[in-house]
Parts: structure tokens; sequence; C-alpha cells
């Protein structure tokens, strides 16, 4: 049966750790940064030497084809990202993209064959750490976004998606969303602890939970922090920390699968003697289910509301994103399934607790994911580890499943 070579698989995944390699091991690849540059390029590299041909669309997103035997097929796609947390970890999108490099590897080395071509994909600012929203430029594929309101997405020193495209030279000329897919598959580390706690090595991802996005401004009144009485005090960040508190309650009431995260701050005038006038922070909830989501949203707003006129200040909260629960394709999620267990892993179905890029594609391809353990279930972290030879697994629980597809798809 034909697998995937373990150990050059693990070499690739280090060697592109390297690239923006951080003190604590992990890796800072922020979305079109010089770094973000530098593991593109050294991707677009390897492909070429696997002979795959390299197409970029106006997002930036790179799909590197290996001729098929029939090209007219829709092509089988195997992809994630490549970009990073600030503080990310070594296998986070990484690992996807290079397992799918490693698949052609093992094609070409074995001189096989598919009747479609096979293409790897690297989905531009899956993270969403420098443009907000995250999975920005797979969601322009799915139709989910406009190409025109990505590009004017800005980080937070103003820079526009669009102007990072054009200075690090992967601003491509072809329409985002033209390329077709008869099927999609990504690979991923789980980022959660079930797999490990279950000892089991794969898992076969039927869906993924929902999730919003909130931007709140609490808006209070700079005051000397020596001579403003307590009484009298409109401090922002006060109120903000309630909302934090009161997020989390409220979390507590949609378990056991219900989570809210206040995952950004910005404090104003941040400074040590001066009552904080204005916080800007972020708000994150999900669910798996839809009308959970909007019930935990509509407490959210409330919660806003109520502690605005208990604090004496002004909270605006705005959702800037809703991304629907998804399910994923049932023969696609059945082929992983098999893949799996013909090739003898312990595994089982399973929800994604996280975004990615597949949640967007499922909108518009046949998708399915393979998760595989990391340690502790840590992940967004600069100690994320995943075992060498789990790797291999999904990469080869990829690759059959991508065999499998490949006898289904049908001509354009």
């Amino acid at each position: 049966m034909l697998r995937v070579d373990g150990g050059r698989l693990w070499q690739s995944v280090m060697d592109m750790a390297e690239i923006g390699a951080t003190d604590a091991g992990g890796s800072c690849r922020l979305a079109l940064s010089d770094e973000d540059k530098a593991g593109r390029d050294l991707f677009a590299g390897w492909c070429r030497d696997e002979d795959c041909g390299i197409h970029i669309d106006s997002l930036g997103n790179m799909f590197a084809r290996r001729a098929g035997a029939d090209d007219s097929l829709a092509p089988i796609v195997i992809g994630s990202h490549l970009d990073t947390q600030p503080h990310g970890g070594r296998f986070d999108g990484v690992y996807g993209v290079l397992a799918g490099l490693e698949i052609v590897r093992a094609l070409n080395r074995a001189g096989a064959q598919t009747r479609a071509p096979l293409e790897i994909v690297n989905w531009t600012n899956e993270e969403g750490a420098r443009f907000a929203p995250a999975m920005l430029a797979s969601g322009v594929y799915a139709g989910v976004h406009e190409a025109e309101f990505a590009l004017s997405r800005a980080d937070g020193d103003g820079r526009t998606l669009e102007r990072e495209l054009e200075r690090i030279g992967y601003a491509g000329d072809e329409p985002c969303g033209a390329r077709p897919m008869g099927c999609y598959l990504e690979a991923h580390i789980e980022q959660g602890p079930v797999l490990e706690s279950n000892r089991e090595i794969i898992g076969v991802v039927t869906g993924a939970q929902g999730t919003r996005w909130f931007d709140l401004r609490v808006a209070g009144a700079d005051a000397h922090a020596g001579s403003t009485p307590m009484p009298g005090r409109k401090d922002a960040l006060a109120a903000a920390a309630a909302l934090v508190s009161g997020f989390e309650e409220l979390a507590g009431r949609f378990l056991p699968h219900g989570v809210a995260t206040c995952g950004e701050m910005h404090v104003l005038p941040n400074s040590r003697n001066t009552v904080p006038g204005e916080v800007r922070m972020t708000l994150d909830l999900r669910h798996p289910e839809d009308a959970q989501l909007a019930e935990m949203a509509e407490a959210a707003r409330a919660l806003a509301e109520k502690t605005a006129a208990a604090r004496g200040v002004e909270i605006s909260c705005e959702q800037i994103w809703h991304g629907a629960p998804v399910k994923f394709a049932r023969e696609c999620v059945d082929a992983v399934e098999s893949a799996a267990a013909e090739l003898g892993y312990p595994h089982r179905r399973m929800v994604s607790g996280a975004g990615h890029d597949a949640c967007q594609v499922a909108r518009k391809a046949p998708t399915a994911m393979v998760f595989v353990p990391c340690e502790g279930g840590v992940s967004h972290n600069e100690q994320e580890y995943a075992e060498p030879e789990h790797l291999e697994a999904g990469a080869n629980t990829l690759l059959h499943a991508a065999l499998k597809f490949d006898s289904t798809l049908t001509s354009q």
C-alpha cells in the first residue's frame, strides 16, 4: 500500500518552522509579512522541484498543480495555510499544506498517476491575526466575502491586505474563486485534547461549530488617577473587566459546547496615572448549533447594555463576522473514515471546535478534514507539538482518501 515518507514530511515542517522562528520554539509568520513571503517562496520552490505549476489568484492564494491523466477533470485539492499567530506553533496550518506536498512527493517517487489533477493550496490570512476576519481569502473563494471587502482589510498600522499583497509580490491576476474543485481535503492538528486523551490517532471531522466575532468599544472619560473620587469615575477599563467576567459567565450557561473569549484589548490613553477613558476589545463566541449561538449573541449584547447603564459609560457592540456551523459532505467524511480504517489507525468522528479554511470551502465544494493529536491539546502557542508518527498517519489517511475520490470525479 502506498505510503508517505514520514521523515521527509517532518523535515519539511521543521524547515518551514525556521522561517519566523521564535525564541520559545514557535513560529511567527503573520499574513503577508516578510516572513510569510519567505515561507511562500520556500513552498513554491519545493513544489516546482516536484514539477508542479504555481498559480496565484487575486487574494494571494497559491495553487500548486500536479497534472492528472485527464486534466479536464476537476482537481482534488489538498491544503491549509502557512500564516501563523504572533506567538504561533510549528504545526497549525503548515502541516496541512506540507502534507499535501508530501502526498505529491510520494506519488512522484512511486511513479503513480492520478486520473484527476492534484492541487496543493496555501490560503491567505487564515488566522485573522493581522487582517480580520479569519479565513478571509478562502471566504472570498467560497463567496462568503467580496474580493473588494477582503482587499480593503487593514492591519493595526493601517496597511491594507491589497497593499501588502503587492508589496511581497503575491497579488495574482486570476480571479479568486475561478478555480474549480472536485473535492477539498485538509489535514490539521486537533487543537484540542480529545484524540490524545482517548489514545486515538485520526479525527474524522464531520463539520465545525459556528462563530460570531464582535468588536466592542467602551467609552468613559479620562480622569486624574489621584484626584478623581471613585464614585465619580467613568472608568472604561473597569467596565471592560466587568464585561470579560460577564462573558465568561454567559458561556457557562451554554455548556458543554458554548465558549466565549475576549482575546484582544486596547486601553486608552494607557497611562499609569490616568483613569482609562476608552477600551477597544474583541469577543469571540462559538457553538455547534446556530440557534444557540444566536442566543449567546443576544445575551452578549444585553450584557453590554446592562454594563453601560450600571457603569455610566457608553458601549458599542458590533458583530463583524458570523460563520455558521458547517457540516462536511457525507461522501467525503465516509472516504476519510474508510481510509483510516483500512490503514489500521484508531479513529473517531468529531466536530471541530476551531474554524478552518475547510469551513469556508465546504460551501462551494465537497469537503472533509483529518485531525491528528497535539500534545495537551495546546495550539496557538509556541509550545504546540505533534508526534512525527501522527503527522505521518494523518498524511497517509489524506493520501488514501484522495485516491478514493480520484475514481469518482467526473469531467467538467
